[in-house]
């Protein structure tokens, strides 16, 4: 069973910068593209950036400019850089890979931007 762990998150100022990372367990990155994805309080998680195996990357538009998604498949580990920070940004963020059967959601980790 594929076990992900998102962290760096935490409190942090608007205009200020984050980097987030999500490692899987097991050599199982190979292949699969991954995302990144956000979820608010009452809402749905949804996709804020995408990397493919070899370092394509695609950004939905609210998040364009200011997050940057990078992977190290020898780490199993993925990375979201998130510039500027604003308050929208606030929410819980997982990774997991793009497939319609994803692995087990692993627990986020929390981003809290204060104005």
């Amino acid at each position: 069973q594929v076990q992900l762990t998102e962290s760096g998150g935490g409190l942090v100022q608007a205009g200020g910068s984050l980097t987030l990372s999500c490692t899987a367990s097991g050599d199982v990155f190979t292949g699969n593209t991954m995302a990144w994805y956000q979820q608010k309080p009452g809402d749905a998680r949804r996709s804020v950036a995408a990397i493919t195996t070899k370092g394509m990357t695609m950004y939905e538009d609210f998040v364009k400019d200011r997050f940057t998604a990078t992977r190290d498949n020898a780490k199993n580990t993925v990375y979201l850089r998130i510039d500027d920070l604003k308050e929208d940004d606030t929410g819980t963020y997982f990774c997991n890979k793009v497939d319609f059967k994803p692995w087990p959601w692993g627990p986020g980790t929390q981003v809290t931007v204060s104005s």
